[in-house]
């Protein structure tokens, strides 16, 4: 390609809305116009980005026999009403009627579609496994679209939906599809790591998120750096604590902690530690009758050490909050705790609640927790001796840096990432509310167990940027470089040496597969130098006469502070070895 022919639409500045470097960079470089709120047209530049992820995607999810169709982004509702997501999911599912007044969904994703498909198709355990993936527009009513790429309402995903005869088999695949997975991030050259995610309600431990590393991530990544260990925060295991309770040391006191409402600020008053306080949390669960009144409420106190965050996914999981769960209302709290929030604990209750207390509260001994009166607090308070022995600990809290790793390799560390891929055991969630079956060896129908495979096409060139930029613009990897290689003729309309030795090396690089681009537009070469570090094409070549003279020209790479001389009748060699081809 040449750049006259092609179209290079640069910046100088970022528009006002971009609040992160992908959203500035990708707009800067002309690769998105924003249209509407999280809506972009993808200009050519980030058009080429995109076919080479899909490239990736479409090779690998071929090696690991799956097989690509598409499905309609328009999808009538009653496929989504069988499941009951229809009415179960919230705003964010647009919803649309036709001219016949009957409904319809834009999708978002594809269980429902897929799930009809294999109903129709395989009917016998002889065609299984199979697995179909697509990549296809999907659309997401953000309520508030933002970050460009990163959350945009319309997006290109690649899913895929894997289909078995038994839990065996279906684990089976899922492995290979979490095997390919790694083979396509290792391929985008990216640093990236697989981390164990929470399931939800389907249960199981068969649930992985691929997350791109990086410090403007938005999601905190769990791992250990001496082991293989790595989870998101959600799903990362706080281990009991090691060794015995300490015995009480003091006096248990009530002490007033005027306008002191946080553990923070009670602790710096009583100059202690924060690790010595005990944070209480309120929430409420419901019965309800078979018309969903309300009919009984539950109050439940959570006690946790003050330096300390609840974590509301490890909450759900326990027998009590597995039906779900709330926060008590203020009119709650008062009733229960004869106090506003902010002085609470689980002495002198006005009203029982049920209690329960995270593995590191269980151990604690002289702590420090509200007193359920305004401005006062207790400290010495310690277990058995104060208060009975908890019958309810469990692990509710996020790590924290520091915290022993659950494979016993060390001690745990946390960065940021941005979540690009996920691979997830479905089971038969869907296949049972769809009746989806097929006839297994015994000659009875048993329903699909099922997988289900993300990557986000569109969010993962932002997701790049976000991990390989500088202060001149975007530095892509090989893999995704929208163009692998410029070359840059220094004042080719005047120097007929200069343009025919770069029309050569072009032509050259060319017929040796290189996606290379050959920059004839006859800009200066601050300005064409600033376009292409802004752009982040990853090689360059210069050609100008001064080097010419001695048969030579100047490459760089994206990454180099400064050029080196290459010999001309070297640069394809130099070219693939500096690639590592």
């Amino acid at each position: 390609m040449k750049a006259s022919q092609f179209f290079i639409s640069t910046l100088k500045e970022a528009p006002a809305d971009a609040e992160v470097v992908s959203h500035r960079l990708m707009t800067r470089a002309g690769m998105i116009k924003k249209l509407g709120a999280g809506i972009y047209t993808y200009m050519p530049m980030g058009l080429r980005v995109i076919h080479k992820v899909e490239a990736i995607v479409r090779e690998e999810m071929a090696r690991a026999g799956a097989v690509e169709i598409t499905m309609p982004v328009i999808q009538p509702a009653e496929y989504w009403q069988e499941t009951g997501r229809f009415d179960k999911m919230g705003p964010e599912l647009l919803r649309i009627k036709d001219r016949h007044g009957r409904d319809f969904v834009v999708q978002p994703t594809s269980e429902e579609v897929v799930t009809d498909l294999a109903r129709q198709e395989l009917r016998s355990h002889k065609q299984l496994p199979k697995n179909f993936y697509q990549i296809q527009t999907k659309f997401r009513d953000e309520r508030r679209p933002r970050f460009g790429l990163m959350r945009g309402r319309e997006f290109i995903m690649k899913d895929a939906y894997s289909f078995d005869k038994d839990q065996a088999s279906a684990k089976a695949s899922y492995q290979v599809m979490a095997q390919a997975y790694r083979r396509i991030f290792d391929r985008f050259g990216l640093t990236y790591r697989a981390v164990a995610a929470d399931s939800g309600a389907i249960g199981g431990d068969l649930s992985e998120e691929f997350q791109v590393i990086a410090a403007t991530g938005e999601d905190a990544i769990v791992y250990c750096p001496h082991s293989e260990y790595a989870a998101n925060l959600e799903k990362a295991e706080a281990l009991p604590p090691a060794g015995p309770r300490p015995a009480p040391a003091e006096p248990m006191a009530t002490v007033p902690t005027p306008g002191k409402s946080t553990c923070a600020d009670v602790a710096e008053l009583l100059g202690l530690p924060l690790a010595r306080t005990v944070k209480s949390l309120v929430l409420a669960t419901e019965t309800l009758t078979e018309d969903g009144r309300v009919q009984a409420v539950q109050v439940w106190l959570m006690l946790l050490r003050g330096d300390h965050d609840m974590n509301e996914v490890k909450v759900g999981k326990l027998a009590p909050f597995a039906a779900g769960y709330r926060f008590a209302t203020v009119p709650e709290i008062e009733e229960h705790f004869g106090c506003k929030p902010g002085y609470l604990g689980p002495i002198g209750l006005a009203k029982p609640v049920g209690l329960v207390v995270d593995r590191e509260v269980a151990v604690m001994a002289d702590w420090i927790c509200g007193a359920n009166q305004p401005d006062h607090h207790i400290r010495g308070v310690n277990w058995g001796r104060d208060l009975p022995e908890p019958t309810l600990v469990a692990d509710l809290r996020n790590v924290v840096e520091g915290d022993l790793s659950p494979d016993g390799a060390g001690v745990l560390a946390i960065e940021r990432g941005i979540e690009v891929g996920h691979v997830f055991y479905l089971g038969t969630k869907y296949s049972q509310a769809m009746n989806a079956t097929f006839l297994g060896e015994d000659g009875r129908p048993a329903p699909f167990e099922m997988g289900c495979y993300g990557i986000g096409i569109t969010r993962l060139p932002a997701a790049a940027i976000e991990q390989n930029h500088d202060e001149r613009g975007i530095i892509w990897p090989d893999a995704l470089a929208p163009f692998t290689v410029v070359i840059c003729p220094i004042n080719a309309e005047r120097s007929v040496e200069v343009k025919q030795s770069a029309e050569r090396l072009y032509a050259e690089l060319l017929a040796a597969g290189v996606d290379v681009l050959l920059d004839d537009r006859s800009e200066r070469p601050g300005a064409m130098f600033a376009d292409w570090e802004l752009i982040g094409v990853p090689h360059r070549i210069t050609i100008g006469d001064r080097a010419l003279k001695e048969g030579q020209v100047e490459y760089q790479h994206r990454r180099d502070s400064a050029s080196v001389r290459w010999a001309l009748a070297d640069v394809a060699s130099s070219l693939r070895a500096r690639m590592g081809q």
